[in-house]
Parts: structure tokens; sequence; C-alpha cells
């Protein structure tokens, strides 16, 4: 429930702080009693596109703490700790990286990397992984997250989301505007977009968002296999990779939250809309890789 209630909050105040932008820069007012402002109209698409896409991204480390309950390991409390934050700073120095914060939230088995910025991210990984991994596998996960962060994967996919979410607002009210013209054809008298423009928008917008969500999770599943193959080159081999993900197969992975699923190590629903490929998928590709 918190994190639906986060989840519903954040976009809100998100959708409301861009409303303001493009009040403020009058780019909201691109329907005109000429018609249709396509200048406006880009304008206020790409701040609710990118707006969106960037604020999200922006805040990302410190709602993933507050939703997870993640705890950062400031100082290690016992020699499991010590390990993680150590193995850890190895990687990030292999990767070349700065030092991300770690920490450990409770739940089932999962991890994930989160942050605006490869210099001050964040890795953290659930007791339920910690616990259900041997040492050499936790390495791999971790490898997997700190690979995550050196490729930039938050900023790209924040790019992509941005891109589908400016089409999606750009194309449903260009569509929107033409079926209402059409529908009121020979009506002198109204001023102002009718019912044709609002409904077609809607519709659109849910539309094309569901298509858009196929495409930026095809871009996901793309950076899992990457991230898997970095994590094999960091520890210089990919067994331990590929014990990690036969072992997270047998186990039922803990949800996390929106902003950072598509950079945990497992996770997604359905096919088309997974943020992850299936597990086979994944370890036939590090098997059949080079070195």
């Amino acid at each position: 429930m918190k994190r639906i209630l986060l989840f519903v909050l954040t976009n809100l105040a998100v959708v409301l702080v861009l409303g303001v932008v493009a009040s403020l820069l009058g780019v909201n007012r691109f329907l005109t009693s000429n018609g249709l402002n396509l200048g406006a109209l880009l304008g206020f698409a790409l701040i609710m596109g990118f707006g969106g896409a960037f604020i999200s991204l922006l805040i990302s480390k410190p709602v993933a703490k507050w939703s997870s309950g993640v705890r950062v390991i400031e100082q290690p409390a016992n020699a499991d700790e010590a390990w993680i934050v150590d193995t850890v700073r190895r990687l990030a120095d292999k990767a070349g990286i700065g030092m991300p914060e770690v920490g450990i939230f409770e739940g089932e088995p999962n991890a994930f990397a989160t942050g605006a910025f490869k210099n001050s991210a964040l890795v953290a990984v659930s007791t339920g992984l910690l616990q259900g991994m041997t040492r050499d596998e936790v390495e791999a996960v971790l490898g997997h997250e700190v690979a995550h962060i050196a490729n930039g994967d938050m900023v790209t996919m924040a790019l992509i989301q941005g891109v589908m979410n400016t089409f999606v607002v750009f194309l449903s009210r260009i569509v929107g505007y033409a079926v209402d013209s059409f529908l009121r054809k020979g009506d002198q008298e109204s001023s102002g977009p009718g019912i044709g423009y609002y409904v077609t928008t809607i519709v659109l917008d849910i539309i094309l968002g569901f298509l858009a969500a196929i495409i930026v999770a095809w871009f996901s599943r793309q950076r899992e296999f990457r991230a898997d193959a970095g994590a094999a080159g960091l520890i210089g081999r990919k067994q331990p990779m590929i014990n990690a993900l036969a072992r997270l197969g047998g186990m039922v992975p803990g949800e996390l939250p929106k902003s950072v699923a598509a950079m945990g190590i497992a996770g997604g629903i359905g096919q088309l809309f997974s943020t992850h490929p299936p597990i086979e998928e994944r370890i036939a590709a590090l098997q059949n890789a080079q070195g």
C-alpha cells in the first residue's frame, strides 16, 4: 500500500509541476481559434514527455529508499555487511565509477540499482537474496547492478521513456483535433475543442501508452543481457552469473517499485511488458558469449 500511495502521489506531483511549467511557457495553449499550433503542441509534448521522465530519474534514489525501506550501510554492522560494501567498492573501481551507496532491504530475492548519476548511485539487495545465494552468486548480482550503473542504463531508459511519452502526447492530440474537426464540420458557432477531441485524446493516450510501454520494455530487456555480460566481465568469469540466474530461476522474486523495476535483477509480467528476459534466455546468452 505504501508503494502504491507513493507512486500515485509522486506522479500527481510531477504532472502538477509540469502543468505549471507548460502554463508559464504558454505551450499549453496549442489549441487556438485559428486551429492547432503545432509548435506549441510540440513544446507541450516535450515538456510533459521528457520532463516527467527526467524528474522521475532525479528523484529515483530517495523514492526507492523510502518505498523499499532500504537501509543504507553507513557503517557495516557485521562481517557480511562489510563484505558487501567491499565487494561493491571493488566492482565499482573496476567499472570506473564512483562508489555507490550500498543498502539492504527486507523482502523476497531481488536487487536493484538506481540514481541519476554514475558517481552517486545506489545498489540495494534484499535479505531474501542474501540468504538464498552463495557469496559467488551475490557477487555476480552486485556486478550486474554495478554494470547497469556503468552502462548508464538509468539515463538511457529515461531518454527512451521521454521519447515515447513525447510521441504519445503529440500524436494523440493531433489525431484528437482531426477527429473533432471532422465531427464538427459545418458547425460555425462552436468554439474550442469538442467532446470528440477529449474522447479521442484519452483513448489514444491509453492505446499509444501501451504501445510505448512495449517498446520501452524491449529496450529494458536488451539492457539486461548487457548487464549480465558486464557482471561476468567485472568478475572475470561468467559461471557465477550463470549460477546466480539459475538460482534466481528457482526463487520467487520480490516486487520492486516501478521507478527501479527495470534495473532490478528480476521482474516483469508478460513477455511484451516484461522488463527482463526469461532466465533461460539470459543463461543461454552468457553461455554462448565469447570468453
